[in-house]
């Protein structure tokens, strides 16, 4: 034991706390040791929010730099400022024993603000930020960095602001906790909160079998996962992001959090597993926040600085966001408002030979109007395979089915047994259909099944491109934006009214959403 044991840490108060404990420790195992303090990027640079920084690892890439020099033997970190991935040749050597979890709220005067409409609360994480907000929404959050002394003493300085949220062991340890401070219960802490842990290099034995008796595995088990949790979500300290796990008469209990910057939107998860049984517990739980919109939340996060470049004028699924490519950032909204009519019995007092839908809409018409029984048409014949399979469902058996208005009509000159045809169609009509019906001395017999209203909202400069669905959807957009953008269209009669205002239209090969999408990856490769 002759060898005497490096310990690198950061310069702050927290910090050095840290590091002695961890010295401490060692060196009542017999161990030499010697504190090497070094002062960390994140430690410099306190003129923006740690988030906005744009790099993991602010608080340990000096320490890594210092252990791969062979400068120092090992390095204390704060677990949950590690990044989830360790540097090639770094390892994780130990992790001590946990202290308080909370997040504590440090307030000025009192806390009658906490019942206020109005009142500021300082922090520089994103996740207290988001978890404050969806629970206090109308509240302010204003960004504050430095270390836990300075940050009390700008809480004291600041008259406007009401308080600040710490990590309730950071400022316990330090001996700087207000008596008045509560710890915040309802806040999920951030993975590996409150946790002490301890790098070396890989190949280092003698300090790995060192490090390895200050190791508590009870805290280890808990941190691995919720760290795992995090990594799976992809996060890093620039994602609302909260994990808890703590073992409890041999099981581990987990609660995990995803939430917008903004806190309005939330995914929880929480789960129960025994000891030894919970190897896939962090990818569980991953799993079930990402299947609930947390890979559009992550996205949209990592985005934030990205300007969107596309504009869907539908609301698109979730997993149809999916499908995008990483070079498009998507927005959408429905620029066409649907509302069924009344549709008369009269109508269907007889049985009707000849059917024409052309909309899933006027399908969901009839289908409020009347029961499949009354619904009795001897052929029908639509436009797109969804209208087709929906027909089939609710309605009955299609007798022929083309993927756009135009090449119905023609097969219909063509084929069709009689001269007249009902077709149950929108108030706003800008297909070539009726026309071409007509001029083959077809009668056409309209019956409004729904009416199409215009919704469109102003969209943003930096949009490239648009997708549309129909012609309606065209002129919705037309309405409130003047912009020239590439029409990504659904089919040729929604390509034909976006060429008199686009001058780059482009069709997609099939009349679906996802080749649409298709198309506009095509462009954005």
């Amino acid at each position: 034991m002759s060898k005497t044991i490096r310990i690198g840490t950061r310069d702050s108060e927290l910090a050095l706390w840290q590091a002695k404990i961890v010295q401490s420790q060692l060196q009542s195992l017999g161990h030499k040791t010697e504190l090497v303090p070094v002062k960390s990027t994140g430690d410099l640079v306190l003129d923006k929010p740690l988030y906005q920084l744009g790099i993991t690892g602010i608080f340990t890439r000096t320490l890594d730099v210092a252990m791969l020099n062979h400068d120092i033997d090992i390095a204390v970190h704060s677990l949950k400022d590690v990044p989830t991935l360790l540097p090639k040749g770094i390892v994780q050597a130990a992790v001590i024993k946990r202290g308080n979890v909370n997040d504590t709220l440090v307030f000025k005067n009192n806390e009658e603000f906490l019942g206020s409409k109005d009142a500021i609360i300082a922090t520089g994480s994103l996740r207290r930020r988001a978890q404050w907000l969806n629970r206090f929404p109308t509240h302010t959050i204003v960004d504050i960095r430095g270390n836990v002394n300075s940050r009390l003493q700008k809480l004291k300085n600041n008259e406007e602001w009401n308080a600040t949220i710490f990590a309730a062991a950071g400022i316990g340890r330090i001996g700087l906790r207000p008596e008045e401070a509560i710890n915040l219960d309802w806040m999920i802490p951030a993975p590996a909160q409150g946790a002490i842990m301890i790098t070396a290099l890989e190949n280092d034995e003698f300090i790995l079998a060192a490090c390895k008796e200050l190791n508590h595995e009870e805290t280890e088990i808990c941190t691995t996962i919720e760290r795992e949790f995090l990594n799976r979500l992809e996060g890093g300290c620039t994602a609302p992001i909260g994990a808890l796990a703590y073992i409890k008469n041999e099981e581990i209990n987990f609660k995990g959090v995803l939430l917008s910057e903004d806190g309005s939107k939330r995914i929880d998860v929480t789960r129960v597993k025994k000891v030894g049984e919970h190897h896939d517990m962090a990818k569980y739980c991953a799993d079930f926040v990402i299947e609930r919109g947390g890979k559009r939340l992550m996205d949209n996060i990592k985005n934030t600085n990205k300007k969107t470049n596309v504009f869907s004028t539908k609301n698109l699924t979730e997993d149809q966001r999916l499908l995008f490519n990483e070079k498009v950032i998507v927005e959408s909204s429905d620029f066409i408002k649907i509302s069924l009519n009344r549709i008369h019995p009269r109508f269907l007092k007889n049985e009707i030979q000849n059917v024409i839908i052309t909309s899933k809409n006027a399908v969901d018409s009839l289908i409020t109007n009347f029961s499949a029984i009354e619904l009795q048409f001897k052929n029908i014949y639509c436009v797109g395979r969804r209208t087709k399979r929906l027909i089939e469902q609710k309605i009955g058996k299609v007798t022929h089915f083309e993927h756009n208005a135009k090449k119905l009509a023609n097969y219909l000159v063509k084929y069709m047994d009689g001269k007249e045809v009902t077709y149950f169609c929108s108030d706003i009509r800008l297909d070539e259909l009726p026309s071409i019906l007509v001029q083959n001395n077809i009668k056409v017999n309209e019956i409004e099944a729904y009416q199409t209203k215009f919704d469109s909202i102003k969209v943003a400069d930096s949009i490239e491109a648009a997708m549309f669905y129909s012609p309606s959807t065209v002129e919705s957009f037309v309405q409130k934006n003047n912009l020239e953008v590439i029409a990504f269209c659904i089919g040729e009669t929604t390509a034909k009214e976006a060429k008199k205002h686009f001058e780059d239209v482009r069709i997609s090969k099939l009349p679906t959403v996802e080749s649409v999408i298709t198309l506009v990856n095509l462009h954005y490769i």
